[in-house]
Parts: C-alpha cells; sequence; structure tokens
C-alpha cells in the first residue's frame, strides 16, 4: 500500500500529475477546530504529548481538505526537551529554554528519547491506523543545526547570533553538540517509522544563516549522518531534507547528504530548481501570496506548476502556513493543483 501512496511514489522519483499536495503547519491556528483542541489542550507541549489531542489536529486538514499527505503534529524542540532540558511555551513569545552552556552538554541524555517521547510513537501508530489508506504519513524532527539554535539561546532570534558564535569561536564545542543531537535524531526519526510513519522531513529552518564552510559543517555534515544513521536502522527509508535558505548550495547539498527528495523555500525559482536539483522535490508557493489577491494566488500556483510539469514534484508552500491564511485561499490552492 506504501508504494501506492501518491507521494510515495514521487519520493520513489515518479513523475506523478496533478501532482500529491499537502501544506507545512496545515494543522494549525488558521483552522477554527484546531483552536476549539488547542483551548482544551492546555499548554502547547501537553497538546504534543497527548495523543488523543495530537491526532484530533493532525486529521483535522485531512477531513477538511483531503490532502495527500499528514504530517505529525508536534515541534522540533521536543528533542531538547527528552535530552533534558527545559522547554516551555510562552503564549505570544514562543518556545523558551535555558540557554545551554559547554558544560552542560555532558547532562544531556539521548537515552531518554524512547521514554520520554513515547507518547509522540503512540500518535503516529494511532495515526497510520485511523489515516485513510490513501493517504502518507510523514514523521519529522528539527535538524540539528536549527535545534542547537534554540538551545544555544534560548529563544529564536533574529540572526541566530549565539549559535553563529559557537560555529565560529568555538566549533568544537558545536560540534560535540551536533553529535548528540544526530544520535538523538537518528533514534527519534527511526522510532516515528517503526511506528508506521511513511517517511521522514528533516526541517533545517536556519540553514541559510551559515557561510560556506560552516554550512559544510554543521548543516550537509549532520544530515547527512542522520541519513546514514536512518538506513542503517531501516533500509529503504524515506527522507525529504529541507536546508531553508540554502540557494545555489541546494544540488550540492543533495548529493552529499543522499536525502530521497528536498524542499523548496519560497525564495528559489523553481524553473532553476527543476533543472538543477537531481533529486524530487516539494514546494515552493509563498505563504504570503494565500493573504494576496486570486490572480496574485493563481500566478504563484501556475509558476510551480509549469515549472515542475513531468518532474517528480510535491506542491506545497515554501514554508509553514500562517495563522492569518484564509481557508477560501488554500481551497482555491488545492483546487487550482488538483486541476493539473
Amino acid at each position: 500500500m506504501t508504494q501506492q501512496r501518491s507521494l510515495m511514489k514521487v519520493l520513489s522519483g515518479e513523475a506523478v500529475w496533478p501532482p500529491p499536495v499537502w501544506f507545512m503547519r496545515q494543522a494549525g491556528r488558521y483552522l477554527p477546530e484546531y483552536r476549539a483542541v488547542r483551548a482544551d489542550a492546555g499548554s502547547f507541549l501537553d497538546l504534543c504529548y497527548t495523543p488523543k489531542f495530537a491526532v484530533e489536529v493532525t486529521l483535522q486538514p485531512i477531513r477538511r481538505f483531503g490532502f495527500d499527505a499528514s504530517i505529525l503534529f508536534s515541534d522540533i524542540l521536543v528533542v531538547p526537551h527528552a535530552l533534558g532540558r527545559d522547554v516551555r511555551f510562552e503564549v505570544g513569545e514562543g518556545p523558551r529554554l535555558d540557554p545551554i552552556s559547554e558544560a552542560d552538554l555532558s547532562s544531556l541524555n539521548v537515552g531518554r528519547i524512547a521514554s520520554h517521547l513515547a507518547p509522540v510513537f503512540e500518535t503516529v501508530s494511532t495515526l497510520r491506523a485511523r489515516l485513510p489508506a490513501e493517504t502518507t504519513l510523514l514523521g519529522f524532527c528539527g535538524a540539528p543545526w536549527t535545534v542547537a539554535t534554540y538551545m544555544i539561546a534560548g529563544r529564536g532570534t533574529d540572526d541566530q547570533g549565539p549559535a553563529k558564535h559557537w560555529a565560529y569561536a568555538k566549533p568544537e564545542a558545536l560540534d560535540r553538540l551536533m553529535d548528540i543531537l544526530v544520535e538523538a535524531s537518528v533514534d527519534y526519526l527511526c522510532r516515528q517509522l517503526d511506528a508506521g510513519a511513511d517517511a521522514v522531513q528533516l526541517f533545517d529552518t536556519w540553514a541559510g544563516s551559515l557561510d560556506v564552510r560552516a554550512f559544510e559543517r554543521f548543516v550537509v555534515g549532520p544530515t547527512q549522518r542522520i541519513v546514514a544513521g536512518v538506513r542503517a536502522r531501516k533500509p529503504g527509508a524515506k527522507i525529504i531534507g529541507f536546508p531553508r535558505g540554502a540557494g545555489s548550495r541546494l544540488p550540492d547539498f543533495v548529493r552529499k547528504t543522499g536525502v530521497d527528495a528536498v524542499s523548496l523555500d519560497w525564495s528559489l525559482d523553481p524553473v532553476w530548481a527543476a533543472g538543477a536539483v537531481p533529486v524530487p522535490t516539494q514546494g515552493n508557493l509563498d505563504p504570503i501570496r494565500l493573504l494576496g489577491s486570486n490572480e496574485g494566488i493563481d500566478a504563484g500556483v501556475d509558476a510551480i506548476m509549469n515549472a515542475f510539469r513531468g518532474k517528480p514534484h510535491i506542491f506545497n508552500l515554501g514554508h509553514g502556513i500562517t495563522p492569518e491564511a484564509p481557508i477560501s485561499a488554500v481551497e482555491r490552492v488545492l483546487a487550482r493543483v488538483r486541476a493539473g
């Protein structure tokens, strides 16, 4: 059945038309049904760690829109939380962590992944049982560099300055943190695949913030090791990379890491990507187009569809859908994509 799912066909290199479609952050605040569950769940982490809530919000966009893929509802920061770091979500301010020091690295415990994240694996197995047979189930985690930016700064920052300071001033310390996050990520992704995920995606939201040498060391290297580590335990596992902001470095990233497919952020010219990227692609409509005119939405969709016609491609946004996105705009995109 896995190979009959349209998105899995694309990940195997088949050009499916119309292309399968899903949206990053498709379960979220733009949906009134999500906001109702979020209010009942309590804290954001309670929502992530309570299977009945996490399953419900993951299924909501599938029921409403019939996307071709469903992605586990969770957060990239459950990994540092499982490693023993304090993680909390402040209303209106986003995630907060106690900034990690070099001395704290020895306290990180990869052995807690299985027990601490057991509710997440339960959510995955329940989702696979409840999703339509034709719907691909995606697991995910944050890539080590992006997770490290939050662990080092204690929050999201505009320039990832604190983590970049580690990268340039004390790279050996950052290497130690990368080693821990690689090991944790391999275990986390493999357990999601064991629980029923069809494929997994690595989100490296802040990959584009690094210069060429640091990108090679802290983005390409760790991703390659995660891909190899997952495949050693799960031969044939399908892995999508998303090094946002990689730009012209993307083809080299793909060749060196061995990912099966790559997500494209909205800044990339789809015509360039269709010719330059040597694996199946995913993306790359600007999420802000959903807030604009119908004509602007149509133009954005058509440009992507025309660029990737005849190629193995998954239609998606170039990053997560915004809370302000109108449901009617999502419906318009889906109708236009599915019309081919």
